[in-house]
C-alpha cells in the first residue's frame, strides 16, 4: 500500500520557492540586517516571541518571511498580504505602510505600559517649539493646544492608518493557511509575469482575473479558515490553474508565430486515469469538451459544461472506494474520483445510477466531492439505499468505465487511514493502534475533511485547463426529489 497519495506533476508555476528567488543577493543583505537589529527565530522562541519580518514585495501584495537562526531559508511565509484588486496609488501606499519597519517602545517606569519611541521624539519636538514660539509673542492658549496634540497624534493615528489600510489588504496567518495560499500566490506570479512587456489584452485580462481569485481565497482564509472553506477555496485554485494554463497556451502559440487571440481546446486524449497517455484511442467517438473561447472582456474564463448534463450537475464529484487493482506493479489504485454526470452513463446500472446522481448533485456546492459513505450516512446510515437503487453494482459498473477509459477520472492510491476516512460518516472516528508501541489515535471529522481537502487538491491539478469528461451518451438526469 502506498504512504502517501499519489501528486500530479506539478505545473511551471515554481515562483517564490523561496525568499526573492529572483534576487538571491537581496535575502542574505536582508539576513545579516535582521542579525544585526531584531530577533532571529530558533528553538528558543515561545508563542509569544515577535520575531524580525523580511518584506518581499509583489505586484499582487507582499510575503513577509522570517528569518531562522540556523541560516537556511524559510520553508513558508510567516504571513501573506493581497492586495485589493485593480488597487490605486493610495492603497498600493497603504500596502507599503502596513509592511514599514515595526515601531519601536519605550517601557514606562513609573506606569504600566509603553510608549512609542516616535511618539517621545514628538512630545520632545513639540515642547521645544512651543517654548520658542510663546517666545516669540505666540499666545500659550495656542501654542499649548498644539503642544498637546502632536504626541496624540503621533501615538493614536499609526493605529488609525493600520485599520484603514486593512481595507485593501488582506492578511493571512499561520502554517496551514500561508502554505494554502502562497500555491495561488505562485501562480498568480506567473500570470504577473506573463503581462510583463505584452499588451495583449488576454494576459492582462488573465492576471486581473488572477488577483480576483486570490484576494477572495485570503478573504475566505482570514474569515472562515481552510477547512471550513475548503469546497470554495479548491473551486478557486481549480480557476487558477486554468488561467495558467491558457496562459501557458496563449504564450506557446505566440513563440511558434500561430495565431494570436486563441485558445487551445482542452486535449481530447488527456488521460485523468494512471495509463499511459498513448493508452486511449487518439480518435474518439465524439468531440469531449467544447472548445474554450477566447477571453472577452469583463468576463471570466469558466469551465465548460457539457450540454448533455445540464445545470444540475455543478461540477459536482463522486469518491468511491473499491477492490485496489494494479495497473503497473508498484502501484495500487483503491480510490476513484469521477464527475457526478458519469452515473448517467448508460453503461452505469440505470435507474440507479440516475436516481443516485440526484441525490449526488442535490443540494450542493461547485466543486463539492462527496464521498459515497456520505450518502449513506443521509441516507439513514444506509438503511434507505434499497429504495435508492444497487451502489455497488454501480459503483462496479463506474469502475468499469474507468478502466476502459469511456470517462475521465482521478485513480489514487489513498493510504490505509485516508482510505478508512472517506470510508465511514462525516462524524465518525476510526481508532488507530500502533503495532510497535502499542499507541492509539483517534482520527475524526477534522482528518476526514483534510483527506478530502488534499483529494480536492489534486483534482485541481488534474483539472487544469480541461474538466473532467463525464462520457459519451449521456442519459437525462431526474429530479432529485424523485431520487429520495
Amino acid at each position: 500500500m502506498t504512504d502517501t497519495l499519489q501528486t500530479p506533476p506539478p505545473t511551471a508555476a515554481t515562483h517564490h520557492e523561496r525568499p526573492f528567488t529572483g534576487h538571491p543577493g537581496r535575502w542574505e543583505k536582508e539576513r545579516a540586517r535582521a542579525l544585526r537589529t531584531g530577533h532571529v527565530r530558533d528553538h528558543t522562541c515561545t508563542s509569544a516571541c515577535e520575531p524580525v519580518l523580511v518584506h518581499e514585495h509583489t505586484r499582487w501584495g507582499y510575503l513577509a518571511w522570517t528569518v531562522l537562526g540556523d541560516g537556511s531559508p524559510p520553508e513558508i511565509p510567516h504571513r501573506i498580504g493581497v492586495l485589493t484588486p485593480a488597487a490605486t496609488r493610495a492603497q498600493r501606499l497603504a500596502l507599503r505602510w502596513l509592511t514599514r519597519r515595526p515601531a519601536q517602545y519605550i517601557a514606562l517606569a513609573a506606569v504600566p505600559g509603553s510608549l512609542r519611541l516616535s511618539t517621545a521624539c514628538v512630545a520632545l519636538i513639540s515642547l521645544l517649539t512651543g517654548l520658542f514660539a510663546a517666545s516669540h509673542g505666540i499666545p500659550l492658549d495656542v501654542a499649548f493646544p498644539a503642544m498637546l496634540l502632536a504626541p496624540l497624534l503621533a501615538e493614536h493615528l499609526p493605529d488609525r492608518l493600520n485599520s484603514r489600510a486593512l481595507e485593501y489588504v488582506r492578511v493571512v496567518e499561520g502554517d496551514a493557511p500561508c502554505r494554502y495560499l502562497w500555491r495561488l500566490a505562485a501562480l498568480q506570479t506567473s500570470l504577473v509575469q506573463a503581462t510583463a512587456g505584452s499588451d495583449r489584452y488576454e494576459l492582462r485580462r488573465s492576471a486581473e482575473v488572477g488577483q480576483h481569485l486570490l484576494w477572495d481565497a485570503a478573504s475566505l482564509l482570514q474569515t472562515q479558515g481552510a477547512r471550513t472553506a475548503a469546497a470554495e477555496l479548491i473551486a478557486r485554485e481549480r480557476l487558477m490553474l486554468q488561467l495558467a494554463h491558457q496562459v501557458a497556451q496563449i504564450l506557446k502559440h505566440t513563440a511558434d508565430d500561430n495565431a494570436p487571440g486563441t485558445n487551445q481546446a482542452c486535449a481530447p486524449a488527456r488521460p485523468l486515469s494512471p495509463y499511459s497517455p498513448g493508452a486511449r484511442p487518439t480518435t474518439p467517438p465524439g468531440p469531449r469538451h467544447a472548445p474554450t473561447p477566447p477571453l472577452q472582456k469583463g468576463t471570466l474564463p469558466m469551465p465548460q459544461a457539457e450540454p448533455s448534463q445540464g445545470d444540475p450537475t455543478l461540477d459536482v464529484y463522486l469518491l468511491f472506494a473499491h477492490e485496489p487493482y494494479y495497473p503497473t506493479a508498484a502501484q495500487e489504485i483503491n480510490t476513484t474520483v469521477v464527475a457526478a454526470a458519469s452515473l448517467l452513463l448508460p453503461h452505469v446500472r440505470q435507474p440507479d445510477g440516475a436516481r443516485i446522481h440526484g441525490l449526488l448533485v442535490h443540494g450542493r456546492r461547485p466543486g463539492e466531492i462527496v464521498p459515497l459513505s456520505t450518502l449513506t450516512h443521509e441516507l439513514d446510515r444506509g438503511t434507505r439505499w434499497p429504495e435508492v437503487g444497487d451502489w455497488e453494482t454501480v459503483t462496479e459498473n463506474l469502475l468499469q468505465v474507468v478502466r476502459d477509459r469511456d470517462c475521465d477520472a482521478l485513480s489514487l492510491g489513498l493510504p490505509e487511514i485516508a482510505r478508512a476516512l472517506v470510508c465511514v460518516g462525516p462524524h465518525s472516528q476510526i481508532r488507530a493502534v500502533d503495532s510497535t508501541s502499542g499507541a492509539d489515535r483517534m482520527y475524526g471529522p477534522a482528518d476526514r475533511i483534510g483527506v478530502l481537502v488534499e483529494v480536492g487538491r489534486q483534482l485541481a491539478w488534474a483539472e487544469a485547463g480541461c474538466p473532467m469528461w463525464p462520457g459519451e451518451g449521456l442519459l437525462p438526469p431526474i429530479n432529485p426529489a424523485d431520487a429520495r
